[in-house]
């Protein structure tokens, strides 16, 4: 969700559907689960209420980072490169080890 709202603020059919888009619709949130997460986030302080608008007799809110929500999606990031780095660094070294062999008449 922080991802979704990194470049713009947007409200909560938007951040859905940029959800989608990230994850190349991998990633499917459900109303309830969008609300809840955002109300978790506001009060982490990681999003804020960028503005209200009311939209066919609805109150439409769009939320946008904090500062410290820049913060802690560029520490998920990092953490999330760095293991992208090692799985890539095992991976290599499994392709050079050569094949055990077994000698079947020596013990």
């Amino acid at each position: 969700m922080l991802t979704a709202l990194a470049d713009a603020p947007r409200h909560g059919y938007a951040i859905v559907q940029e959800i989608l888009t990230i994850t190349g619709g991998r990633t499917k949130m459900l109303t309830g689960t969008l609300y809840t997460a955002l109300d978790r986030l506001l009060q982490q302080g990681l999003v804020r209420i960028d503005h209200e608008e009311v939209v066919a007799g609805r109150l439409r809110r769009s939320f946008a980072l904090t500062e410290q929500g820049r913060q802690t999606l560029a520490g998920e990031t990092e953490r999330l490169r760095a293991g992208v780095a090692e799985a890539e660094r095992r991976l290599a070294l499994g392709s050079v080890r050569p094949a055990l062999r077994t000698n079947a008449g020596s013990a």
